[in-house]
């Protein structure tokens, strides 16, 4: 008798996104962070959420200043733009760059020592301006380049096993956000995935600029259980204000009054679906934001979710009223007055 022969099944075809790329292709380089970095997590969602939302990857561009977590956009959308400024430094270059190019997306990643410390000045502005892109804050309460010191968003009372005590006040990077009239505000915890890709999806989404706060654990020199920037921390603590889940639309919907369940409605004609947890939560109002998130600093809780968002606000290339090509692609005659029209400026003077 002969041996049927046995058939070796096909491979099967790489899942693609909506513009026919693999999910391998919007990765960047290996990580050089130390094993189990809440940054490594965070790159990795952003993988995901710009796959599957179809990010073109040479239409993003990428930010970052000085710190553990300003090395991270080397890992993700390999194909993409990208700048590593100055320590504090990088909303004045993404300022820069998108207004040179409002086309692009632009995603910054800092951490709370780039942000909250040296930072802090610029990154009010950048708020206030409402930059159109996406400001990501890895915020573990430590400065992890320069070996654990504290750093601004560090609880009063912590301690720390070669800084000591820490004997100030922190600053809340989403109450900074909100007294300087964010747009989009919303905090998430990088061992929460499914939440996390759900806000940046509505963060990309956002026209404006969408401060997006994520307690990411430094494995290294705050991950001890009494840190509140701790895995453990995190699990425990953690209360959703709602959950979140992404849902793109091509109709527009109105809003009715809700008792579970309803859709926010961003610049783009997206969703963003929220569903009421316990108590009524509406993050359109932004003093219940500011009142949400003070009781919860002052009850030690990890609230997680869209503290607030309001899409109206012009951002600052419609409030520049920028030509709708891009600085960046206009030509030296158009950039570049005439000697008349000089002399004309000159007359007016």
């Amino acid at each position: 008798m002969t041996a049927t022969p046995t058939r070796t099944p096909a491979p099967r075809a790489p899942k693609l996104n909506l513009i026919g790329l693999e999910k391998t292709t919007y990765k960047g380089n290996d990580s050089t962070l130390c094993n189990g970095c809440g940054h490594d997590s965070i790159s990795s969602r952003i993988i995901n959420a710009a796959w599957e939302m179809g990010l073109k990857q040479t239409d993003v561009v990428k930010f970052s200043g000085i710190g553990c977590s300003s090395k991270t956009p080397a890992y993700f959308l390999g194909m993409s733009h990208g700048f590593n400024s100055l320590h504090g430094r990088m909303p004045s270059v993404a300022t820069g760059a998108l207004v040179a190019n409002h086309t692009l997306t632009g995603i910054g990643v800092s951490g709370d020592g780039d942000t909250a410390s040296i930072g802090i000045g610029q990154f009010k502005h950048m708020v206030r301006r409402n930059v159109p892109m996406v400001y990501i804050v890895e915020n573990n309460g430590v400065y992890g380049l320069t070996k654990g010191q504290f750093s601004a968003t560090a609880d009063k009372g912590q301690v720390l096993k070669y800084a000591g005590t820490n004997p100030y006040m922190p600053l809340d990077v989403c109450i900074e956000a909100l007294a300087a009239n964010a747009t989009f505000v919303a905090r998430s915890f990088a061992g929460d995935a499914k939440q996390l890709e759900a806000l940046l999806k509505a963060a990309i989404a956002h026209k404006g600029l969408a401060v997006l706060d994520v307690i990411s654990p430094c494995v290294t020199f705050n991950n001890h259980d009494a840190s509140t920037k701790s895995y453990a921390y995190g699990k425990e603590h953690e209360v959703q204000l709602h959950e979140l889940n992404f849902v793109p639309s091509f109709e527009q919907i109105e809003i009715d009054e809700y008792d579970d369940e309803t859709e926010v409605q961003l610049h783009d004609g997206s969703w963003l679906v929220l569903k009421k947890l316990g108590e009524e939560y509406d993050p359109t109002d932004k003093i219940l934001a500011y009142r949400t998130l003070e009781d919860a600093r002052n009850q030690q809780k990890l609230l997680t979710g869209i503290f607030y968002i309001e899409p109206e606000t012009p951002n600052f290339v419609e409030t520049l009223h920028m030509t709708s090509t891009p600085l960046a692609r206009l030509s030296q005659a158009q950039t570049r007055p005439g000697r008349e029209a000089l002399q004309g400026i000159m007359a007016e003077l």
